[in-house]
């Protein structure tokens, strides 16, 4: 072979290398970015999961809560066990073994079942699988006006083709207010003839020389914090002990009379006024009509002078 001939087949061999060094490193960078791509992809898909998920739980724990209260308001019973009743609505959709048909509405799209199947068709969008497992929930009371829903899980996202996977154990939280529910403890002592909504109180104090915030506080039934009166949750199952995130009202008596329920000549705070077995005794109050009567653990805490 001539020196042209040798010439031109190095040049041919350095060409065809360089063409599959150049491919092999086409193919990685291509692959790599395909990778990163579906990696991009499952990490959005992620945050969505995270986001939505509290949300969700949001809407889970109010419905639960109405449902709870609508049986307690039917039954004119309170509930054994919150917890417990909530646990059965979130994962089987029923409330002491049933549901009825007009509460089906109720229950739609806010299961556990119901959430997974939500999160798993968006996933399907995306060619990737999502697997939701080792659930657990948690009902509890961190402050006097919201109840705190903890949802624990196991989730495990995985890309169809196996490129890249996500697997965590997390907690979600949500806070529902408890404004605007019923109090159980007015809804069991009245027969649900007088039930009384939950609202905070729009008095930021009470005055020992002008009954007029003490007065409007009263007539509507407001709600303040205290110490020594039951949480949302306590009042759910009848336990009418202290809380330190407890709530209370004062029970304006005629409301009751108005509906045919016979009064008592009691403390008007309303876990001591509707407690059959506990009567400190109780004092008019001076500048307040003759049916309000105050017990004298709670003379301090509404600045009230005793007529």
């Amino acid at each position: 072979m001539n020196k042209k001939g040798v010439f031109f087949t190095i040049i041919t061999i350095s060409l065809l290398s360089l063409f599959l060094i150049s491919y092999s490193i086409y193919s990685y960078v291509n692959n790599r970015e395909s990778i990163n791509q579906r990696v991009k992809t499952m990490n959005n898909f992620v945050y969505l999961v995270e986001q939505d998920l509290p949300r969700k739980l949001y809407v889970s724990g109010f419905r639960g809560l109405f449902l709870i209260e609508k049986r307690i308001s039917e039954n004119l019973t309170y509930t054994d066990n919150v917890t417990e009743n909530f646990e059965e609505f979130f994962f089987q959709g029923t409330i002491d073994g049933y549901i009825k048909n007009s509460e089906l509405n109720v229950t739609e799209g806010v299961l556990f079942e119901d959430i997974a199947s939500s999160f798993n068709k968006k996933a399907n969008i995306i060619n990737v699988n999502i697997s939701m497992n080792n659930e657990n929930v948690k009902i509890e009371q961190e402050d006097p006006w919201n109840v705190k829903f903890t949802l624990e899980v196991n989730i495990f996202i995985e890309d169809l083709a196996g490129l890249a996977s996500w697997n965590s154990t997390k907690n979600f939280t949500a806070r529902v207010p408890i404004e605007g529910f019923e109090d159980p403890v007015y809804t069991v002592n009245t027969n649900a003839l007088a039930p009384n909504k939950i609202n905070k109180t729009i008095y930021t104090g009470f005055s020992n020389t002008d009954s007029t915030n003490l007065s409007g506080h009263s007539q509507n039934s407001y709600y303040i914090e205290s110490s020594s009166a039951p949480s949302f949750l306590m009042r759910l199952e009848g336990d009418l002990s202290s809380d330190i995130n407890g709530v209370e009202s004062l029970v304006n008596r005629p409301k009751l009379e108005i509906v045919g329920i016979s009064t008592k000549d009691k403390s008007c705070v309303d876990h001591v006024y509707f407690n059959e077995t506990y009567n400190p005794g109780s004092n008019l109050i001076q500048d307040m009509p003759n049916w309000f009567r105050l017990d004298n653990a709670h003379l301090s805490i509404y600045n009230a002078t005793v007529a």
